[in-house]
């Protein structure tokens, strides 16, 4: 099965344009303009830095985001917090499935419209996840 960039829309590049996506062959990539030079950078490589930078949030917060969630939901019961729980601690198996899933577009729609945005250089580094209403570590 085909394979979806997961943050498309929501990737700019160090001068603050928006990439592209394309495909070469079944793999998706994202297209940054180097000098009138279009790179090809796999998206599974942007991707997991991304992912793996929030799992890195979530880790060790699984409860409190779990009570939050059910909250939010309207569903603040121990069953649904232990389910939403239990999918925090085994995030990584989602990963996959996200990958030929992808987001949904107006998930992607609408954390553009609150500010996410990841910021790459021309080689595939995530340099920035800009994710608004999100206290730096130091100001905890």
């Amino acid at each position: 099965m085909l394979k979806k960039p997961l943050f498309n829309g929501l990737v700019y590049d160090e001068n603050d344009r928006l990439v592209n996506t394309a495909y070469v062959g079944e793999d998706p990539c994202y297209v940054v303009e180097d000098q009138n030079f279009l790179r090809h950078i796999a998206s599974e490589k942007i991707d997991r830095q991304v992912f793996n930078a929030i799992k890195d949030q979530i880790e060790g917060h699984e409860e409190i985001i779990s009570s939050q969630t059910a909250q939010m939901i309207g569903q603040d019961d121990p069953f649904t917090k232990a389910m939403i729980n239990t999918q925090l601690k085994h995030i990584d198996d989602q990963f996959e499935a996200l990958l030929v899933s992808g987001i949904p577009e107006e998930a992607r729609t609408y954390l553009g419209m609150m500010g996410f945005k990841i910021i790459i250089n021309f080689h595939g580094d995530v340099l920035e996840i800009i994710q608004p209403g999100i206290t730096a570590p130091d100001d905890e």
